[in-house]
C-alpha cells in the first residue's frame, strides 16, 4: 500500500473558477450543523439563492508512536499537523437545468511528518437534475457505497490508507476521484451510473510514514530504498473507470422495507499488488461483479453483501498477479440499551484458482491463505446528550492471527469546538499479515478542531 502524488494543479483551478464565479454576491454564513454540508444538503429554496456559503474548520492534530520504527528517518510521530479548510457552495435557481448546485472543499494543511505545506481538494463538483428522473454530480468527488463498516467490497472507489492509520478523521479514509456520476430514478429502482476517465487508485503505504512487509525481499521494507513507486495504467480514456449500481427497497420474507443492490465495476485493482517482469509494481485490470442486502432483524439491522473480482491476466498460475476471488460480508447491528450501540460483522475472502497459484509460486512460504476470515465489531456511546462518545473499533482474524484495535473518545464543548483522543493498535503473530506488518505503526493521537 502508498501515496503516489498526482498533480493538483488542475483540481485546484477548478475549485478557484469556483468561487470566483459567485463571489458577485457573497454572503457568509455559519452553520450550527456540520451534516447540512454534505451530498444530500440542499437547504431551504429561499435560503439557497441568497449568495455564496461559506463554512469550514482549523484543526490541529498529533500522533505519536507507541514502539519506534528504526527503518524510518522520523519514527517518532504519524501525526503531525495545522490544517485548514474552507467549504463554499452555491445554488442557482433559474438555470438551464433544474437546481444547480456548485460546492467546493479545499484543505491546506503543514505537514509536520513530510515537512511540507500540503493542498488537498476533497470537492468541486457540479450538481443538478436534468429532468425529475436524472440526476447529475460532475467533477472532483468522494463516492461511497456497500453496507460494510469500514469493510469494503463492492465499493472500488478510491481510499487513503494513510490518513486512517495515521490518526486523520474517518472522512479522510474516502480519497476523491474526478469523477461524473448519474443517477436514474425508476418506480421500482434506481440506477447510478459513474465514471471516472483516469484511473484513480487507493493512497496506499508506500514506505514513507510507514513501513511494510514485502514478499519479494522477505523483510519489512521503507523509504528511500523500499518506496513503492508502481507503474500507473496510462491516462486513456480506455483505462477510465466504470461503476455501476441497480438498486432499490422491496419486500423479502415478509420483511417491507429490505435494501437490495446490484454492482458492477470495470477498472483495475485499487492496489499496485501485481508485479511485472522488471519486478516493479503495477495495477493489474479488474472486474467486479455483486450484490447487497439491507433489512431489520429482530430489533436490528442487519446487511449481507457478496462480490466476485475476476482479473483479466489471472489464470491462476502467475504468482504475480493477484488471484481471483470471491468475498462474502455479513453484519448486524442493534442499540443493546439506551445509546450504547454494538455492530458485529463476519468477512470471508476465498481464492478461486489456489491449487494453480501453489502449483506455480515454488513453494513460497508467503503465499496468500486460500482462505481468509475477519470479523470486526463496533461499540459506541454517547452520553452528555451526545457530546462525548466513545467508540471502539476492532477487526481480528483467526486465520491471519492478527489484529487492528481503534478507540476513541470524542468530547465536543460546544458547537464550534471539540476534541477527538483515540488510537491504532496493530498487532499479529507473524510480520507478514496484514494487520502484523504495522506493528510498528501503532499511535495515540489527538485532534482539536474548530468548526467556522
Amino acid at each position: 500500500m502508498g501515496f503516489n502524488k498526482r498533480s493538483l494543479w488542475s483540481p485546484v483551478l477548478c475549485s478557484v473558477v469556483l468561487l470566483m464565479s459567485s463571489a458577485n454576491s457573497y454572503s457568509a454564513s455559519t452553520s450550527d450543523d456540520e451534516g447540512s454540508w454534505g451530498d444530500d444538503a440542499w437547504g431551504d429554496e429561499t435560503e439557497a439563492t441568497e449568495g455564496l456559503q461559506l463554512h469550514g474548520f482549523i484543526e490541529g492534530a498529533v500522533g505519536a508512536r507507541f514502539n519506534s520504527d528504526d527503518l524510518l528517518p522520523d519514527d517518532d510521530f504519524t501525526l503531525a499537523e495545522l490544517r485548514g479548510r474552507i467549504e463554499a457552495e452555491r445554488f442557482y435557481s433559474n438555470s438551464y437545468v433544474d437546481d444547480l448546485r456548485l460546492s467546493g472543499k479545499l484543505d491546506l494543511y503543514a505537514d509536520g511528518v513530510d515537512h511540507g505545506l500540503q493542498v488537498d481538494l476533497r470537492e468541486a463538483v457540479a450538481d443538478f437534475s436534468l429532468n425529475s428522473q436524472v440526476d447529475i454530480k460532475a467533477g472532483h468527488q468522494v463516492l461511497t457505497w456497500g453496507t460494510g463498516d469500514l469493510v469494503f467490497l463492492n465499493d472500488l472507489f478510491a481510499k487513503d490508507w494513510v490518513s486512517f492509520f495515521a490518526g486523520r478523521d474517518d472522512e479522510y479514509l474516502k480519497a476523491p476521484s474526478t469523477s461524473l456520476k448519474a443517477s436514474v430514478y425508476g418506480e421500482s429502482a434506481n440506477l447510478d451510473l459513474v465514471w471516472t476517465p483516469i484511473f484513480a487508485h487507493d493512497r496506499f503505504i508506500s514506505g514513507e510514514r510507514f513501513s511494510y512487509f514485502s514478499p519479494l525481499a522477505a523483510s519489512q521494507q521503507a523509504a528511500p530504498n523500499g518506496k513503492v513507486s508502481p507503474e500507473e495504467p496510462s491516462k486513456t480514456l480506455s483505462n477510465g473507470e466504470f461503476a455501476a449500481r441497480l438498486h432499490g427497497t422491496t419486500q423479502i420474507l415478509g420483511v417491507s422495507s429490505t435494501e437490495w443492490a446490484l454492482y458492477g465495476y470495470r477498472g483495475f485493482w485499487k492496489q499496485p499488488n501485481a508485479v511485472n517482469s522488471n519486478n516493479r509494481p503495477f495495477y493489474s485490470p479488474l472486474t467486479s461483479l455483486g450484490a447487497s442486502l439491507r433489512t431489520n432483524v429482530a430489533s436490528g439491522i442487519g446487511h449481507a453483501e457478496f462480490s466476485w473480482y475476476n482479473g483479466e491476466d489471472d489464470r491462476g498460475d502467475d504468482p504475480f498477479l493477484p488471484n481471483n476471488q470471491v468475498r462474502l460480508l455479513l453484519g448486524y447491528e442493534q442499540e443493546l440499551v439506551s445509546k450504547l450501540t454494538l455492530g458485529v460483522q463476519y468477512y470471508s475472502e476465498h481464492q478461486l484458482d489456489y491449487e494453480a497459484l501453489s502449483a506455480s509460486d515454488g513453494g513460497s512460504i508467503y503465499r496468500v491463505d486460500q482462505h481468509r476470515e475477519m470479523w470486526t465489531v463496533r461499540m459506541t456511546y454517547r452520553a452528555m446528550q451526545d457530546n462525548l462518545i466513545l467508540s471502539w473499533f476492532s477487526f481480528y482474524s483467526p486465520t491471519d492471527q492478527d489484529y487492528y484495535h481503534r478507540p476513541s473518545v470524542k468530547y465536543r464543548f460546544n458547537d464550534e469546538l471539540n476534541l477527538t483522543i483515540g488510537g491504532n493498535i496493530f498487532g499479529g503473530e507473524q510480520r507478514h499479515t496484514f494487520f502484523g506488518q504495522f506493528e510498528d505503526a501503532s499511535n495515540m493521537y489527538a485532534r482539536l478542531r474548530w468548526n467556522y
